[in-house]
């Protein structure tokens, strides 16, 4: 029996090489496993899809490391919460843009319409009306006009690009038509929404504000997903020609995509609303630019096809930490933030196209 154990071609020791335990594994192999998970790491930072959303996740972590370890008490539960509270309503904007510029399209009538809905709903709560018809009524308007602009870009082959800033200063115009002047809204229903702090333990708290950010943005990520709008809204992105070709409810889904903006953007101004109690001709001016850069720094593609809801939900967040250590610093003007906001823009864009350039 020894003889055979130690025989050329006999059996061999446990754990030796060519057990019967499993192949060996020499040096090379860890050196191979670890070379195979950095080359995987690599792939997601490199591609287009995955690339700029990965590097989103990683700034907004690093950004709020910096601010925890520069001043105290920023790295506190509350001080991400307020992110979400103070930006609930961009979060709602950049989820209606997210639709828009996923097809390749863009539109600058949403920070208009913000403040149409605030000019709506503050002259007519002041009216008498109740919040109960206000809400959906400003929510039917805007959706229509998103449905206007659509047929535009459709129907008429208007570029997306005029048509928004057509129904950009149309918004704001009908602004000034209800009122030149700031409204206050003294509503108990709104005014009870504005004040209301839902406790989550450990003296942190939300708004209502935030909750329904969060439902939005669940039903945005079910909706291009899960269902075949939001699979369209993807392939029209990637090429309008073949989208038609394989028979694609290109058509609809290039006008509805406008409808849920408009229809984002009432909901954003209602928010708004929440936040000032107010209605003012002049809110929210620029604030498409912030919606645009949220999505775009979240990273999806100018050109549409690539991206995703949690990554303008990203670009959201990061714009509004870089706000908040802007606060925090106290000796800097708020319109650092804009300058940040633009050099960021400008490297996602770049990065973008360094991306895409790659991959074909």
């Amino acid at each position: 029996m020894t003889a055979l154990t130690d025989a050329p071609g006999g059996a061999r020791r446990p754990g030796g090489r060519g057990s019967a335990d499993g192949p060996a594994r020499g040096p090379g192999s860890a050196g191979r496993s670890a070379k195979h998970r950095l080359q995987s790491v690599l792939g997601v930072i490199t591609s287009p899809k995955y690339g700029p959303v990965t590097i989103t996740a990683l700034l907004f972590v690093a950004v709020f490391v910096i601010g925890g370890i520069r001043y105290r008490g920023f790295l506190s539960g509350q001080v991400f919460l307020n992110l979400l509270v103070d930006n609930s309503y961009l979060i709602v904007l950049a989820v209606g843009m997210t639709f828009v510029i996923l097809t390749g399209g863009i539109d600058l009538s949403v920070g208009a319409v913000v403040a149409l809905s605030g000019m709506i709903a503050a002259s007519l709560l002041q009216a008498g009306w109740g919040p109960e018809t206000v809400i959906p009524l400003i929510l039917i308007s805007t959706s229509l006009l998103g449905l206007l602009v659509g047929f535009m870009i459709h129907v008429f082959k208007v570029q997306p690009f005029i048509a928004t800033l057509a129904a950009m200063f149309l918004a704001r115009g009908l602004c000034y038509v209800i009122s030149q002047s700031s409204i206050s809204i003294t509503d108990p229903t709104f005014v009870q929404l504005a004040v209301t702090r839902i406790p989550l333990g450990g003296r942190m708290s939300i708004t209502p504000s935030v909750i329904i950010a969060v439902v939005v943005v669940l039903i945005a990520l079910w909706v291009l997903h899960r269902t075949r709008f939001g699979r369209t809204v993807y392939a029209l992105g990637g090429s309008e020609q073949s989208g038609m070709l394989m028979g694609l409810p290109v058509a609809r889904t290039k006008v509805l995509v406008y409808v849920v903006s408009g229809f984002c953007s009432g909901l954003a101004g209602v928010l708004f609303t929440f936040y000032t109690l107010s209605g003012y001709p002049l809110t929210a001016i620029g604030t498409e630019l912030d919606a645009i850069a949220a999505v775009v720094i979240g990273g999806t593609l100018l050109t549409g096809g690539y991206g995703f809801v949690l990554g303008s939900v990203l670009g959201v967040l990061v714009l509004g930490v870089i706000q908040t250590i802007i606060t925090f610093e106290g000796t800097l003007s708020s319109w650092w933030t804009k300058i940040f906001i633009g050099v960021l823009l400008l490297v996602f864009i770049i990065l973008q196209k360094v991306l895409t350039a790659r991959r074909r």
